[in-house]
């Protein structure tokens, strides 16, 4: 345990690092740029050949822009005074961590580590972008003492300053995280026991608490806040249960593309009444053959009259059954390959019920049963002549489903990054609060440093992946295109969920793994979010793809210069 606990001049420090980040990610880009490029121009075979390099770029161009957004918050707490010894040991817990990652190896998953040497960059090369301020870190940062100095600090669940800065943010959160403590954490663990639906007594408290017109505007009823209202309402939310977090997703994505691209009779109708929680919507995508493979849908919808007539196969289909609403993705034009001949419909259902869970005509269904994520359950839909108005076509115009799509892409990723926080910040608190009261050895679990070593990295690592969450969300807010940052928020936010969840479990030992406790719950749930919503490799090739080809935000083009 040698070293400061806190490193002198830190801010200078960590900047000089992230400075040096940026160097490795460079020298990182234009290694790979060569291999993966004919002629100049990125080459989609050589890409896929060298999937691992392709991919771990991305992986390394998330960490790198994950440092930037922890310098950037710890410059905005000092500059309000509020950067105390906490978020100090925070940020150098950061930086010396993921300064190890980037130098010894970046984990793509369990088993799957990309270094530096995958690009070809050689061991001379590695040392000359090593600087005194990126060693310091590294062997100083994150030592037991640094630790052992969070765990003593988070004892009372102070987690550290989120850095919202923003009263009416501020007041959003503390009245969702009441919620969340008292209608939602004492019942969720039972709704997932018993497989249930969450009830409709928590859907229309949040109804009237405005979850589901957060983001719709204003004219059309609803809140007219922006990405980083959903992020922080959705995380509290997740916190809870993650089945609470996602019921708002459905009602984003339908308002958005109804606000996007619909028309304006179908604005006037609808968002209105999704903003207000009287209409449930459900996505209805994915095919139990294409999975992220949108372009091979072959759900078909032909006019018939002044009806489209639907037949067809979906799956995972969120909520299917307690829904109203189904933004229904499917292919008008067999002629027009691949994503060309989609078609996005506002297809109204009769919502089911436990003894009739479909009773629309010409559409039958039946449930998935899964791990975790239980609280709206999963379905498999059979089409079959099942009708919709002329009118439902979105935006009146055929062959635009999936560009429509596309342009929700960014806030569901950014929302279930959000989801992801909610979860590790849960599993952090499950497992702080396990080892706080358990004995062992005559001392409670929390005493020995292996444990709280674990809980003060959930710590750090959270606030990680939050803080990236929330910087793809304020650049949305802002209309600057943010697919790649909301690739990367939603590729680490997941993984971090992941690893919380599973060292939390551990903490509990045996326990863990008894279904009685939550956290065997919060496990299963966090499985998930590296799944949904674009699979952690198809986040990495968009994430990838975008940098190499120049797209993206300025701050995703920093990061990678």
């Amino acid at each position: 345990m040698s070293g400061p606990l806190i490193i002198q001049d830190l801010l200078h420090t960590c900047e000089r690092s992230y400075e040096t980040a940026r160097q490795v990610l460079g020298a990182i880009r234009d290694h790979l740029a060569s291999e993966v490029s004919v002629e100049g121009k990125l080459d989609a075979a050589v890409m896929e050949r060298e999937q691992h390099a392709t991919h771990g770029f991305a992986w390394f161009a998330t960490c790198v822009t994950a440092l930037g957004e922890m310098l950037a918050w710890a410059k905005r707490l000092e500059a309000d005074g509020r950067l105390g010894e906490l978020e100090q040991l925070i940020l150098q817990g950061a930086f010396s961590e993921y300064l190890h990652q980037i130098f010894g190896g970046v984990p793509m998953s369990q088993g799957e580590y990309v270094r530096l040497a995958d690009f070809g960059i050689e061991v001379r090369e590695r040392q000359a972008l090593q600087t005194p301020y990126t060693t310091l870190l590294r062997e100083h940062g994150f030592t037991a003492a640094c630790k052992a100095r969070i765990a003593e600090l988070i004892k009372d669940g102070n987690f550290g300053e989120v850095g919202l800065e923003d009263e009416t943010l501020d007041m959003v959160r503390d009245q969702f995280r009441r919620f969340v403590d008292e209608q939602v954490q004492p019942h969720a663990h039972g709704w997932h026991e018993k497989d249930e639906l969450i009830p409709m007594e928590i859907i229309d408290q949040m109804a009237e608490m405005g979850v589901f017109g957060l983001t719709v505007p204003e004219e059309f009823g609803g809140s007219g806040l922006g990405k980083m209202a959903m992020c922080v309402v959705t995380e509290e939310l997740s916190r809870g249960y993650i089945g609470v977090g996602s019921l708002g997703t459905r009602s984003e994505i339908a308002a958005e593309l109804i606000r996007l691209g619909g028309t304006d009779a179908q604005k006037q109708h609808y968002l209105p009444r999704i903003a207000s929680g009287e209409i449930l919507p459900t996505a209805v995508f994915t095919e139990p053959n294409t999975g992220s493979d949108l372009g091979s849908v072959r759900t078909r919808a032909v006019l018939e009259g002044d009806a489209w007539v639907v037949t067809g196969n979906k799956t995972w289909i969120t909520h299917a059954a307690r829904t109203d609403l189904m933004t229904l993705m499917a292919r008008t034009d067999p002629d027009q390959p691949g994503y060309k001949g989609l078609s996005m419909f506002l297809a109204p259902k009769p919502r089911g019920t436990d003894a009739d869970p479909f009773p629309a005509e010409g559409m039958s269904g039946g449930e998935i049963e899964v791990l975790g994520y239980r609280g709206m359950k999963e379905y498999e839909l059979s089409f079959d002549g099942f009708t919709m108005p002329k009118d439902a076509l979105l935006g009146g115009v055929e062959g635009q489903g999936f560009k429509q799509l596309m342009e929700t892409f960014e806030s569901a990723r950014i929302q279930t990054a959000a989801r992801a926080v909610g979860v590790a910040q849960c599993a952090l608190e499950e497992g702080l609060k396990y080892a706080q009261e358990r004995i062992q050895f005559g001392k409670p679990l929390f005493a020995f440093p292996r444990v709280h070593g674990k809980l003060a990295w959930m710590v750090v690592e959270t606030m990680i992946a939050r803080q990236i969450t929330y910087m793809s969300a304020r650049e949305k807010d802002n209309d600057i295109r943010c697919d790649i940052e909301a690739g990367m928020a939603k590729l680490l936010a997941a993984r971090v969920a992941w690893s919380n969840a599973d060292n939390a479990l551990q903490i509990h030992g045996g326990n863990g793994y008894a279904l009685e406790y939550p956290i065997s719950r919060i496990l299963c749930d966090a499985r998930i979010l590296n799944i949904f919503e674009g699979a952690a490799e198809i986040q990495a090739q968009v994430v990838a793809r975008g940098l190499l080809g120049g797209r993206g935000s300025v701050q995703a083009k920093k990061s990678a210069a």
